[in-house]
């Protein structure tokens, strides 16, 4: 069976501003992108994609430009060195950072900015453009927004921009990866400064680059189409990097928590400077499907994302679409184990987390435990490559001092994804074949899509997708 998946090779770190740009050049739709955009309830910026160079590689620029100009501190200034000299204009409206952010440092992607990493404000455009004003922005630019919004207040917390991502007019696959990639950020920040993540608040200009971002990937890797993300590992750099308070050390403190609450994997380098960061990081946890590549595969397209600074490495994020053979029969492992004082909301909770971190399925049942006691038996069904990710979770997130394992061989029918036309609209069904048996399935979260949308019962629309007069959408 052939399988097609995305691969992001991350030799050279990842950021927000990368990502968007690589996907959009393996072919996402920047029309799309842009209606998408226009459609957010937020004012003061306007994006310009275009095309540069980088170690004599042609690569798409992604730049999400704010009201006023920005430039980045100097390289050594950054990197804790006391010189003081004109500074290098990475880009043509860089300017210094002097307000707070969320993000430990979120600043340019290889293009670090003196940041207040202890303020808890928001900047996590991985080239950001923070600003020191807090007023409204209604400054006229390239989607034209007609929105009248009051920018009274200085700050978002993380349900302000749930509202806003809820707002706008997305797919429910590119608005649910968004949140995903907030929530990941708001985690990881939270951990970092000892504060719920509810109470974790975006710095108002900081937080409109970072919706800008974040969407802008959310929605690049919608229009693809691909259900599986390969990562096999991020390379960061080292040193440190400057910020009002101090110095911090690379990874900082947000990146570092996220590679570790979502089990990627880090390759430290030699390269000074941040390679990764924390939108990077929180990106690609966020769209890992799995961290292994295939044995042999062929490579449909490639996409070629730019950084903003040259450190000593391209500079560059490579997506491939690529297409392999995956086998019928194949291994999986189950884990399980039994609690007999965890709660329902916690197992409730947790079942979710394990879900969204990429468990193939998650149960539990009522059991009886030794003394007598009423108790849980949790059961998780992964893949290998996600054991310990979801061990850490199960550990972390419920009562439990001890986990079992099995690897269990399985045998699976053929499976692909076909888009059909329907009276509905378009719709996803799972085709399932074994010799020349072939049955279908509704997807449901194709059909509870347009369920929400039309307002039509569920069970109505999955029997409009399982007539045999649909036709495959061209």
């Amino acid at each position: 069976m052939k399988k097609k998946a995305l691969y992001l090779e991350c030799s050279s770190g990842i950021s927000g501003d990368m990502t968007a740009a690589a996907l959009l050049d393996l072919g996402a739709d920047e029309n799309a992108l842009r209606r998408a955009l226009d459609s957010l309830p937020v004012d003061g910026f306007e994006i310009k994609i275009s095309r540069t160079v980088k170690s004599g590689i042609d690569a798409c620029d992604f730049d999400v430009i704010l009201e006023q100009d920005n430039h980045d501190h100097d390289m050594e200034y950054l990197h804790g060195h006391e010189h003081t000299h004109d500074h290098e204009y990475a880009h043509d409206h860089e300017h210094p950072h002097e307000h707070e952010h969320l993000h430990d440092h979120e600043h340019l992607h290889d293009q670090e900015h003196l940041h207040d990493h202890e303020g808890l404000h928001e900047h996590t455009h991985d080239h950001d453009h923070p600003h020191d004003h807090d007023h409204p922005h209604d400054h006229d630019h390239q989607h034209a927004h007609d929105h009248s919004h009051h920018h009274g207040h200085s700050h978002r917390g993380l349900a302000e921009i749930n509202s806003i991502i809820d707002s706008a007019s997305l797919t429910d696959n590119a608005r649910n990866m968004a949140h995903k990639i907030f929530r990941i950020l708001a985690e990881a920040e939270s951990k970092a400064h000892n504060v719920p993540a509810d109470q974790v608040h975006f710095h108002e200009v900081g937080a409109v680059d970072s919706i800008v971002d974040i969407i802008s990937a959310a929605v690049c890797l919608d229009e693809l189409g691909v259900s599986e993300v390969i990562i096999p590992e991020l390379t960061e750099g080292s040193g440190t990097i400057r910020c009002q308070h101090g110095i911090l050390p690379i990874p900082v403190p947000a990146t570092a928590n996220i590679v570790s609450a979502e089990g990627l994997k880090l390759r430290l380098s030699h390269v000074k400077g941040e390679l990764v960061t924390p939108t990077g990081a929180a990106i690609a946890a966020a769209f890992r499907t799995r961290d292994t590549l295939p044995e042999s595969m062929r490579i449909i397209r490639t996409g070629i994302g730019a950084g903003k600074r040259d450190y000593q490495c391209p500079g560059i994020l490579r997506a491939m679409l690529i297409e392999y053979d995956e086998e019928p029969e194949d291994g999986i492992i189950c884990l399980e184990t039994n609690m007999d004082d965890c709660s329902g909301e916690i197992l409730g909770y947790t079942l979710q987390k394990l879900m969204d971190a990429g468990a193939r399925d998650v149960f539990y049942q009522s059991i009886y435990m030794k003394k007598n006691r009423p108790g849980w038996l949790l059961s998780v069904i992964c893949d290998e490559e996600k054991r310990e990710q979801l061990e850490n979770i199960i550990f972390r997130e419920t009562t439990t001092i001890g986990i079992r394992r099995v690897k269990m061989e399985r045998t699976v029918l053929e499976r692909e994804s076909v888009t059909i036309r329907t009276s509905y609209g378009d719709a996803v069904i799972k085709k399932c074949s074994l010799g020349d048996f072939t049955r279908c399935y509704p997807e449901y979260e194709s059909a509870a899509s347009i369920s929400r949308q039309t307002g039509v019962p569920l069970l109505e629309v999955y029997k409009e997708i399982m007539n045999k007069d649909n036709k495959p959408a061209d």
